[in-house]
């Protein structure tokens, strides 16, 4: 049992990081659409670790960066240079894993003939070029507004 409530908390953890930082939404999206786009690619088991791997990496430097923030803004009451500077030394750990996983994608995804035939797919298929067009807006206002704050204008709007 106490194993179970440990997954509970460490997915109450993640889903407090979606629902209150915007660049764990950038990064859900993004591992979202990579992983959708992979399947127009030749890759291997190893690639799709290499992947996995990166994107895991992005994200638990984020949720590190979110734990590092909540217990400095919890510990100081006023503006406190050392906080700024574990805060700074923290995002700069989210950018390093993010630039890295950058380097991994163009490894991976680095085939112009895929590109090739992503476009010709999309251009052949005008109503899964809308489906990717809405998909996208959705992913904005997912990224801007977060889960709680569509949840929030839905409420809102039924209440009018």
């Amino acid at each position: 049992m106490r194993l179970f409530k440990s997954f509970k908390y460490a997915f109450r953890g993640i889903v407090y990081c979606v629902n209150n930082e915007r660049n764990m939404r950038i990064h859900t999206v993004a591992a979202l659409y990579v992983f959708v786009f992979s399947l127009f690619f030749e890759m291997s088991r190893t690639s799709y670790a290499a992947i996995f791997l990166a994107v895991a990496m992005v994200m638990a430097a984020e949720l590190f960066n979110t734990v590092a923030e909540e217990l400095c803004d919890m510990s100081a009451a006023s503006f406190n240079p050392v906080v700024r500077i574990v805060k700074d030394m923290a995002a700069g750990a989210v950018l390093v894993c993010a630039v890295f996983a950058v380097a991994v994608g163009i490894c991976v995804f680095w085939q112009p003939a895929a590109f090739l035939q992503i476009f010709q797919f999309f251009t052949s298929k005008p109503l899964m070029l809308l489906a990717l067009a809405v998909s996208l807006v959705i992913s904005i206002v997912f990224i801007i507004s977060g889960p709680t704050g569509i949840r929030d204008r839905i409420r809102r709007k039924r209440e009018e």
